[in-house]
């Protein structure tokens, strides 16, 4: 009961720690998330990311080659409304910019003017606005003014005096703002695995920049503020990439050597993967990821509708209550440790499997809370069990060393057998009653101090004869030993390892007699043993209340042998049953002694006298 009521506590307790941890501190997200993250990286690296989908790179090699007609970053804005004019021209379904407009170029009206001039008339460019510190929206754009001209959606509840910090793309006309947040959203631990959907401020809704563009032509854009991003690709191949020096040239050539229609009907995102840039961020797919494929990563969610999703919020719990309700089970049943700890591994890699295989599904499936719990109930279950058996061991070395051999006891205990898995046997078995002649006389003549000390020395000795040749000693009845062969560990020679041990008895009796002299006085001459053997099937186990359990055999084979004992008066010292005989085969030598009734049997009973040793 003390050790169920442990196992209870402690899964109780690790239940009790997985609900915190999910109300709470949440000390696993992070690793759980990069766990799945080396999933969704395996699994981005074969899938293809939309062809559909173009980025016009301002890479390095861009940098170097229009710095002469360009001059040094920032270009003037010129330069991107001559590629917005040579794109318009092959029709694309819209133009996405990730480079920020914020403030007009004052040393260049000209170039700005230009790039208005491109934009005027027409509803397929699309550029980036940047949400900054909420903590200064109260010097921010009013959003009862400005709302409208960012795309925002106003709710029944909105906030008319709500204001926001906003970077819009103000080098352009406010009626020109085809714009949305271009923020990127870090986890906790740094990574970013989301992008914003929209930004909600005192109940008006700004669109992020890939929201505004999915919804204008005609994509599902789900509820929800953020996108659960499913990745394409890797940091070294992604999307379908142009240098933006290449088209750029191209497009101020006569004659043209790229396809007149290579951007028909796709959507192109400028931007940037230049380290100069500092445009990089760290992603599952790696940590200088840059933001033109994140934002292309985000429409190509949007466009195929393929959004990653979060597993189900109560999963983390059911499954670990799952698994540890499994454990408490199988520990309460007295389940091998070993063999629940296979099966713990096995569950352990089905769950890591599943993880991974549900990334490919579009799941992320956390697992290391119910992993992690799930272990933890093992190893206390573990050491409980051990705890357990220690104890029953000792308990068994405490009993068993009572009744038998020291060597019997190491060869009992190591095969694990306890008090339960010893009791109720029924075994082939000899049995040997040794009784004292003449303890009555004895008695009456000493002191008792005297009687119990004798005795204490003789039993010494016949105990050690017993256990020399393998026996159990059963008990002590007053002044008769005993004892029987056969159990717990099962001998074919028990017979005659219980007529050799009574033999030696024979022998050790003279002996003590001899050193003992002294004691016995005139009394020594009729100190003598009597000694009877039968075998027989019998049931053997621990018998008694618990507070006292004795390890005994029981059955007519017991009774027989005690009747047996009794008759040794007047025939012999030693006498034995016929099956004990025919169990003695190549052994000792009998001479019959002729048969008897005995009590409780109708059949005489023929008994033997062993002549010598076995």
């Amino acid at each position: 009961m003390r050790g169920a009521a442990s196992l209870h506590l402690l899964f109780g307790a690790l239940l009790a720690l997985v609900v915190v941890e999910l109300a709470g501190p949440r000390l696993l997200h992070d690793p759980d998330q990069r766990l799945i993250d080396a999933s969704v990286q395996r699994h981005a690296a074969s899938r293809t990311p939309d062809p559909d989908i173009v980025v016009v790179d301002i890479d390095e090699a861009s940098l170097a080659r229009l710095q002469d007609e360009a001059g040094n970053w920032p270009w003037p804005r010129a330069v991107y409304a001559e590629l917005v004019l040579g794109l318009l021209a092959q029709q694309p379904r819209a133009i996405l910019f990730d480079i920020l407009f914020a403030e007009a170029d004052r040393f260049r009206p000209e170039s700005d003017a230009a790039f208005v001039a491109v934009l005027e008339g027409q509803d397929r460019v699309y550029l980036p606005m940047l949400r900054l510190d909420p903590a200064d929206d109260a010097r921010g754009l009013a959003l009862a003014e400005f709302g409208p001209l960012l795309g925002a959606d106003r709710s029944a509840g909105a906030d008319p005096a709500a204001r926001a910090m906003l970077l819009p793309p103000a080098a352009v006309p406010a009626g020109l703002w085809r714009t949305g947040v271009i923020n990127f959203v870090e986890d906790v631990d740094g990574v970013g695995r989301r992008y914003p959907l929209y930004v909600d401020i005192d109940g008006w809704r700004l669109p992020s920049l890939p929201a505004r563009v999915a919804r204008d032509l005609g994509y599902e854009v789900p509820d929800g503020d953020t996108l659960l991003l499913d990745w394409r690709g890797s940091a070294a191949r992604s999307y379908s990439r142009v240098s933006f020096a290449d088209l750029y040239i191209d497009f101020q050539r006569r004659q043209r050597q790229r396809p007149p229609d290579e951007f028909r009907d796709r959507i192109v995102i400028v931007g940037t993967a230049a380290s100069g840039l500092r445009d990089l961020r760290v992603t599952p797919l790696g940590s200088l990821y840059p933001g033109v494929d994140i934002l292309a990563t985000a429409l190509d969610n949007l466009k195929n509708g393929d959004a990653m999703r979060p597993a189900p919020a109560w999963w983390p719990a059911a499954a670990a209550a799952l698994l540890l309700g499994s454990l408490w089970l199988a520990f309460l049943w007295h389940r091998h440790a070993g063999v629940i700890g296979v099966g713990l591994a096995l569950a352990t890699l089905v769950l890591l499997l599943g993880a991974h295989a549900a990334v490919g599904a579009g799941w992320r499936v956390p697992v290391m809370l119910p992993v992690l719990a799930a272990w933890a109930g093992y190893v206390g279950g573990a050491l409980l069990a051990y705890l357990r058996e220690k104890r029953a061991r000792e308990q068994a070395v405490r009993l068993f060393a009572r009744f038998l051999n020291p060597e019997v006891v190491d060869r009992l205990v190591a095969r694990g057998e306890t008090v339960e898995s010893l009791s109720g046997r029924a075994h082939e078995i000899s049995v040997l009653f040794s009784d004292i002649r003449g303890f009555t006389t004895l008695s009456e003549q000493r002191t008792p101090q005297q009687v119990v000390d004798l005795l204490n020395r003789y039993f010494s000795l016949q105990v050690a004869v017993v256990f020399r040749h393998g026996g159990t000693l059963d008990k002590f009845i007053g002044d008769c030993i005993m004892a029987f062969w056969g159990a717990p560990i099962a001998d074919a020679r028990h017979a005659q390892r219980a007529v050799a041990c009574a033999l030696e008895m024979q022998r050790t009796l003279a002996a003590f007699k001899a050193e003992y002299a002294t004691e016995l006085g005139e009394l020594a001459d009729g100190f003598d043993i009597g000694i009877g053997i039968h075998s027989g099937p019998a049931v053997v186990g621990f018998i008694g209340a618990e507070q006292k359990l004795e390890y005994t055999a029981i059955g007519d084979t017991v009774n027989l042998a005690s009747r047996i004992e009794g008759m040794t008066k007047g025939l012999g010292r030693i006498l034995v049953s016929a099956d004990t005989v025919a169990g003695c085969a190549n052994g000792a030598r009998f001479r019959s002694r002729g048969s008897y009734t005995v009590k409780g049997r109708q059949q005489a009973v023929e008994l033997f006298e062993p002549e010598q040793d076995a």
